[in-house]
C-alpha cells in the first residue's frame, strides 16, 4: 500500500472506531436507564451467569406460553 492509501485506510478506521465508541456509550446509558446498574458491565455478568447456570431463556418462554 501507498502512503496515501495508508493515511486513507488509517482515517478510515479512526472513524469507524469513533461511530462504534458512540454506539457502545449510547448502549450502556440505555442499559443504566433499564435497570442494569452498571451498564453494559452488568449486562455482561449477568449474560455470563445465565449461561453458566445452563439456562434456556427459549425453552423457558415456551413453557410460559403453554
Amino acid at each position: 500500500m501507498t502512503k496515501t492509501q495508508l493515511q486513507k485506510r488509517v482515517a478510515y478506521l479512526e472513524s469507524l472506531n469513533d461511530q462504534l465508541s458512540t454506539e457502545v456509550s449510547y448502549l450502556d446509558s440505555l442499559m443504566r436507564v433499564i435497570g442494569f446498574s452498571e451498564g453494559l458491565i452488568t449486562v455482561k455478568a449477568t449474560a455470563q451467569e445465565i449461561i453458566s447456570k445452563g439456562m434456556n431463556l427459549e425453552k423457558g418462554m415456551n413453557q410460559d406460553e403453554s
